[in-house]
C-alpha cells in the first residue's frame, strides 16, 4: 500500500511534466498562443521546450517546402488565342506569426494562393502571344518554311521570341511573391505544367495546318507539272530539229540526184539540135501532163502552141502501102550500088 502512494507523486509529476513541455520536430515551427492570441516569438528550433499548461496552446505550423498545384484554367493570349494552363509552385512559411496571424492554416494559404497566382497567371499570359508562352527558344531569327515557297509569307511563320516561357514565368513568380510576403509566405518557384489549346482554337490550329500541308502539296504538284512541261518541250524541240536535219539531208540528196539526172540528160540530149528539140517537146509533155487534168477547162487560140500540139496529134498523116517488093527494092538498092 505505501509503495502504491509513493507511486502517485511521480505520476503526478510525469503527468505536469507533460502537460508543461512540447517536443518541435524538425519539420515544425510552434506558436503559443494564450486565449488565442500568440504569445511570445515563435518556436523554430527543434528540442524540447515549456508552456503554461491548460492556458497556453501550441499551435504547429510546418516547416518544410509545400506544393501547390493549380487548377486548370481557360485565359486568353495578347493574339486573342484561348489556351488552357495548368500551373503548380513551391512555396514555405517564412513568418510564422504573420502567417498565422493572417491565415492560420494550411487551407487558407492554399485558397490565397489559387487566388494570387491565378490571377497573375492570367495577367501574365493577357499580355504576351501565344508564342512567347508554349517556347522558351531565345533570339530566334524569324524563319519561314521554304517548302512552301510564296505562300510562306502568309503561313508556317516562325516569328522571333523576344520573351520566351522561363521570362513570364519569371513575371507571375515576381509579381506573387511580392504579395504573399504579406502573409508570410515565400514563394519559391512557379511553372507552367501543362498548356493546351481551347477545344474550338485546337480544330482551327488543325485546319490550319491541313491548309499548310494542302499548299505544300499543290507546290509539289505545280513543280512536277512545270518539269513535265520542260521536258516534253525538250523532247518537240529534239524532235524537230531530228526531223529538220533530216529534211535538210534529203533535200541535199534530191538535189544532188536531181543535179546527176540533169547531167545525165544533157550528155545525152546535147547529141544535136534533133536530141535537144526532143528534150524540149519532152518536158513540154511533161508539164502539160502536171497542169492539166480530166477536171480543166481551156479556151485555146488557133495560133496557140498548145491547140497547134493537139491539133497535131489529132491529124493522122496518110502513108503509102509498102509492098514487100519495095522492101526488097529498098534492100537491093545499095547493092546495086
Amino acid at each position: 500500500m505505501k509503495a502504491q502512494l509513493s507511486a502517485i507523486p511521480i505520476i503526478l509529476a510525469f503527468i505536469g511534466f507533460y502537460l508543461c513541455t512540447y517536443v518541435v520536430e524538425e519539420t515544425d515551427q510552434v506558436i503559443i498562443t494564450q486565449f488565442g492570441k500568440p504569445v511570445g516569438e515563435p518556436v523554430i528550433e527543434a528540442g524540447l521546450h515549456f508552456k503554461v499548461p491548460f492556458i497556453q496552446e501550441v499551435n504547429r505550423i510546418e516547416k518544410r517546402f509545400l506544393p501547390w498545384d493549380g487548377p486548370s484554367n481557360e485565359m486568353s493570349t495578347k493574339d486573342k488565342t484561348y489556351i488552357i494552363i495548368d500551373t503548380f509552385a513551391r512555396w514555405r512559411i517564412s513568418d510564422p506569426m504573420q502567417y498565422f496571424l493572417r491565415l492560420r492554416d494550411e487551407r487558407s494559404a492554399l485558397t490565397r494562393l489559387d487566388d494570387i497566382l491565378g490571377s497573375e497567371t492570367r495577367n501574365a499570359v493577357a499580355k504576351h502571344e501565344l508564342t512567347e508562352i508554349v517556347r522558351t527558344t531565345k533570339d530566334r531569327v524569324a524563319q519561314t518554311d521554304q517548302t512552301l515557297g510564296e505562300a510562306s509569307d502568309q503561313v508556317s511563320t516562325l516569328y522571333p521570341i523576344k520573351v520566351g516561357r522561363e521570362k513570364v514565368e519569371a513575371q507571375i513568380f515576381e509579381n506573387a511573391a511580392a504579395k504573399l510576403a504579406d502573409f508570410g509566405i515565400e514563394l519559391l518557384d512557379v511553372r507552367f505544367k501543362r498548356i493546351n489549346y481551347n477545344e474550338t482554337v485546337r480544330r482551327r490550329i488543325y485546319e490550319r495546318m491541313v491548309s499548310e500541308r494542302q499548299q505544300i502539296a499543290a507546290r509539289f504538284r505545280s513543280e512536277g507539272a512545270g518539269e513535265a512541261a520542260k521536258i516534253i518541250g525538250k523532247k518537240e524541240r529534239d524532235l524537230q530539229e531530228i526531223e529538220s536535219v533530216s529534211y535538210k539531208t534529203v533535200q541535199e540528196i534530191y538535189g544532188e540526184a536531181d543535179a546527176k539526172a540533169s547531167a545525165i540528160y544533157a550528155e545525152a540530149y546535147d547529141q544535136g539540135p534533133e536530141t535537144s528539140e526532143f528534150y524540149g517537146f519532152l518536158k513540154t509533155l511533161e508539164s502539160y501532163q502536171q497542169v492539166l487534168s480530166k477536171d480543166t477547162s481551156l479556151i485555146l487560140s488557133t495560133d496557140s502552141p498548145l491547140f497547134q500540139l493537139f491539133k497535131s496529134f489529132t491529124a493522122k498523116p496518110v502513108l503509102s502501102p509498102v509492098t514487100s517488093k519495095d522492101k526488097a527494092d529498098k534492100t537491093s538498092a545499095p547493092d546495086a550500088e
